[in-house]
C-alpha cells in the first residue's frame, strides 16, 4: 500500500496485432493522455517517452503474456494484468449501451485500475528457465492434443474403408501402426503381401506377443473381405498415409521437445522441489514448476494456489440457500497437471490411495475425488514452495500423527500390509 500511494497516473493498455491503444488517467480520473502506437520499436519508445513525462504510472492490461507484457516489463512499467471476464465488466460499467472500442477499453482498465489496482497483484517476470519453460510445457501439450486429432482423424478414416487395420491394432499412438497404414495402405494391398511380409513386418515392429500374433494373422488374411468401395478406399488411403506421416512428424518434436523440457527443468536450482512429489513422473514435474513460476508472493496461501488450479470448489450463497460447484474460471492447464498427478500419486503414496476411496466411498465420481486429492495436494505444495524443501514421508506422516489426521485412521497399519 506505501508503494501504491506513489503511483500518480494509471493507464490501461488495449492491445492488438499491429498496435495497441492507451489511455492514462490522473488519481482524479482525468484522462491525461490518449494515443495509439504501432507494435513495433519505434511505437514502444514512444509510448516509454509519453509516460516518462507524467511520473510514476502504472499499466493495466488484458493478458499476462506476449510481446504486448513483455515490452511493458522491459520498460520497468508496473504492469497490471486483468482477468478477461473482469475486463468486460469494467467496460459495461463505463458503457451500459453496450457501445465498444479500443480507446473505451483502454479507459475502462485505467480507470478500474485507479479505483481497484491498490488490491490487484503486481506482474513480476519469471526468471529466463522458468519462462522458457512454461512455454515448452505448453507447447508439448498442444502437440499432443494435435497428435490426438491426428490419430482420431486416422481412426475415423480406417473405419471408412480398412475395418481390419482397426482391429488389428488396439493403440494408435504407437508408431507401430502408423508405419503398418504406411506399409500396407489398403486391404487389398495387404493381402496381396502375403503371410511372409506380414510375419517380417510383425517381427521388424517387436509385435511378436503369443497372444496377439496369431490373431493378427487372421485379421490380416481376411482384410479384403469386408472393406470400402474402389473409390472410397482410394480416397482414404490417400488420407491414412498422409496422416501417418503426419503423426510420425509430430511425434518426432515431441520427443525433441521433452529432451529440451528435461534440460531446462534439470538446469533450474528448485527442480527437486517439484521431482520429490510422489507419482510425478517426467512430465508433470516441468509442467508444475512452469504454471508456479518463482515469485513466491503470487500466492499468498495455499486456498489462493488451489483456486488458481481450480480445485477449490465455488460456493454460492443467498440466505438459506447454499451449494457447492466445480470451479470453472481457473488455470486449465494447471488443472489437468493437478489431475493427473493426483492420479499417478494414488500408486506411490498410501495415503493418497486412502483419501481417494474414502471420497470415492461418499458416492463422489472418480474426477471428483481427484479433484479432492489434488486439493489437498496442493497445500502441501505450496508449503514446500514457500519453504524451498522437497517432499519428506515422513515428515508428512509425523505431521498427520500430530494433528490426528483421519486418514491415519483409515490407513491399514504396517501389520496388515504385510499379511
Amino acid at each position: 500500500m506505501q508503494h501504491w500511494k506513489h503511483i500518480t497516473h494509471y493507464a490501461g493498455l488495449d492491445w492488438a496485432t499491429d498496435h495497441h491503444d492507451i489511455v492514462v488517467v490522473d488519481q482524479q480520473g482525468r484522462i491525461k493522455l490518449t494515443q495509439r502506437i504501432a507494435h513495433s520499436a519505434e511505437g514502444w519508445n514512444l509510448l516509454q517517452a509519453k509516460l516518462s513525462q507524467l511520473g510514476n504510472v502504472a499499466v493495466a492490461v488484458e493478458n499476462n503474456h506476449g510481446l504486448a507484457v513483455e515490452q511493458l516489463l522491459s520498460h520497468d512499467l508496473e504492469t497490471y494484468p486483468v482477468n478477461p471476464k473482469c475486463a468486460q465488466r469494467y467496460r459495461e460499467r463505463k458503457s451500459p449501451s453496450g457501445v465498444k472500442n479500443d480507446q473505451l477499453d483502454a479507459w475502462s482498465l485505467a480507470d478500474a485500475l485507479r479505483l481497484d489496482g491498490h488490491g490487484w497483484k503486481r506482474l513480476v517476470a519469471d526468471d529466463p528457465l522458468v519462462g522458457e519453460l512454461r512455454l515448452l510445457t505448453r507447447d508439448e501439450v498442444n502437440l499432443i492434443e494435435q497428435r490426438t486429432a491426428f490419430t482420431n482423424q486416422l481412426i475415423a478414416a480406417l473405419r471408412d474403408y480398412y475395418p481390419a487395420a482397426v482391429e488389428a491394432f488396439e493403440d494408435w499412438t504407437l508408431p507401430a501402426a502408423w508405419a503398418f497404414v504406411e506399409r500396407f495402405p489398403t486391404p487389398q494391398a495387404l493381402v496381396k503381401a502375403g503371410k511372409r511380409a506380414w510375419e517380417k513386418f510383425l517381427h521388424a515392429h517387436k509385435l511378436c506377443r503369443p497372444e496377439t500374433y496369431q490373431h493378427r494373422l487372421e485379421i490380416f488374411a481376411r482384410a479384403d473381405q469386408f472393406a470400402g468401395t474402389t473409390a472410397v478406399t482410394a480416397a482414404r488411403s490417400l488420407l491414412a498415409t498422409s496422416l501417418a506421416v503426419m503423426l510420425r512428424t509430430v511425434n518426432l518434436q515431441l520427443e525433441k521437445y521433452r529432451e529440451r523440457i528435461q534440460t531446462v527443468f534439470s538446469q533450474h536450482p528448485e527442480h527437486h522441489i517439484f521431482a520429490s512429489l510422489p507419482g510425478i513422473g517426467p512430465k508433470l514435474g516441468p509442467r508444475l514448476m512452469a504454471e508456479l513460476g518463482s515469485d513466491r508472493e503470487r500466492f499468498d496461501s495455499a486456498q489462493s494456489l488451489q483456486c488458481f488450479a481450480g480445485t477449490a470448489p465455488v460456493t454460492i450463497q443467498s440466505g438459506k440457500f447454499s451449494k457447492c460447484i466445480m470451479r470453472r474460471a481457473c488455470q486449465l492447464r494447471l488443472r489437468a497437471a493437478v489431475h493427473l498427478w493426483a492420479n499417478l500419486s494414488r500408486s506411490s503414496c498410501p495415503w493418497a490411495q486412502v483419501y481417494y476411496r474414502a471420497h470415492r466411498a461418499k458416492g463422489q465420481s472418480h474426477a471428483c475425488a481427484l479433484r479432492c486429492l489434488g486439493q489437498r495436494w496442493l497445500k502441501i505444495l505450496w508449503k514446500m514452495w514457500q519453504t524451498r524443501k522437497p517432499y519428506d514421508a515422513d515428515f508428512h506422516a509425523r505431521n498427520q500423527q500430530q494433528h490426528g489426521s483421519w486418514v491415519l485412521k483409515l490407513e491399514p497399519s504396517s501389520a496388515d500390509k504385510t499379511v
